[in-house]
């Protein structure tokens, strides 16, 4: 069982931390990091500050790994600090490992939250036995041009800022990929909204119910035979998350991905997976075929599976909490979440 941090309440003070790309240290993004903490203050409450190095931009973060280590170490240490919150991801933090105190994390369990590169970083709080949450980032999610999308803010507020369980994960009614620029221009324009066809279940019958773990498959990769990885015992009796980031794998790589997952043994302990929705809906059917595939291959062919769900590289998104039981209903093609995110 992962110990669960203490909610968040209006007043906490959280921190805002670049653990990969140093991107919210730009200047020319500096209105987009701004715009996320706007948000933070005004939508959910919150005092924010930068940890020291997080807007040092890219090419010094990118050269000093152990200064982004230091950031989080002195996040988890400070008592003031209720909550930590990415930035943005990336695609190097894996390289934080040498420089991380796993004691300093277990000693001093708060909120964490973030998705994409930041898998890793949940895989530092899930080895120290701290619960986490794969969720918004401040430049994407916190910062989306003209308003939050409600959807985002009320799983946010269900999931961190209430101790009561978090109960039925509805799909969201619209989504978008659309990328508009990251420039001042765009500032007060909005991203064209697709309508959502809800989830879907791939295989599966009855409901099961496991805890979370899981992430972005890319950044899990990282990880694979590190010290990172999960304890056997983790996986097993687990409902998996995976969601493919911005680089669109090939349907191929999904397979090499699963095919490890069925040589560890892992999908044959699970109780079942689900998946979120590929960016811009792209391999969204071959992606479908991959899986089940591999299914096939491993005799798996009553594990459920949901698909295209609102989590990761999409918009709207809500938050999966590391360690947490939740539900696959196949009948009803439901996914809920039967705990608490935090105490």
């Amino acid at each position: 069982m992962l110990i669960k941090p203490k909610m968040l309440q209006p007043g906490d003070k959280v921190a805002t931390i670049s653990l990969s790309w140093g991107g919210a240290g730009e200047p020319d993004l500096k209105w987009r990091y701004e715009q996320g903490v706007e948000r933070l203050e005004k939508v959910f409450g919150l005092e924010v500050v930068a940890m020291d190095n997080s807007l040092k931009g890219g090419d010094y973060l990118y050269e000093n790994p152990k200064a982004r280590a230091e950031d989080l170490m002195n996040a988890f240490k400070d008592p003031t600090i209720k909550g930590i919150i990415s930035n943005i991801g990336g695609s190097e933090s894996i390289r934080l490992l040498p420089y991380i105190d796993f004691d300093v994390i277990r000693d001093n369990p708060k909120v964490f939250i973030g998705y994409s590169d930041s898998t890793v970083t949940h895989l530092f709080c899930h080895k120290a036995g701290i619960s986490s949450f794969y969720g918004p980032s401040v430049l994407v999610d916190f910062a989306e041009n003209v308003e939050m999308h409600e959807y985002t803010v009320e799983t946010l507020r269900k999931t961190l800022f209430s101790n009561a369980v978090i109960g039925e994960i509805k799909p969201a009614t619209e989504w978008t990929s659309e990328r508009l620029e990251w420039i001042i221009e765009n500032k007060h324009k909005q991203r064209q909204m697709n309508s959502n066809k809800g989830y879907e279940l791939l295989q599966g019958s009855g409901v099961v119910q496991g805890r979370l773990i899981g992430g972005c498959i890319e950044v899990l990769e990282f990880a694979k035979g590190t010290s990172l990885w999960p304890e056997a015992s983790y996986w097993e009796n687990s409902i998996l998350f995976f969601e493919t980031s911005e680089d669109m794998p090939e349907p191929t790589l999904i397979e090499y991905w699963l095919r490890n997952y069925g040589s560890q043994g892992i999908l044959q302990n699970a109780k079942g997976i689900v998946f979120g929705k590929p960016l811009k809906e792209k391999y969204l059917e071959e992606y479908k075929e991959s899986i089940l595939r591999i299914m096939k291959e491993l005799d798996l062919n009553d594990l459920p599976i949901l698909y295209n769900m609102n989590f990761g590289h999409t918009e709207p998104k809500f938050v999966l909490p590391y360690g947490v039981m939740a539900e696959i209903d196949c009948e009803n093609v439901a996914f809920s979440i039967l705990e608490s995110g935090v105490e």
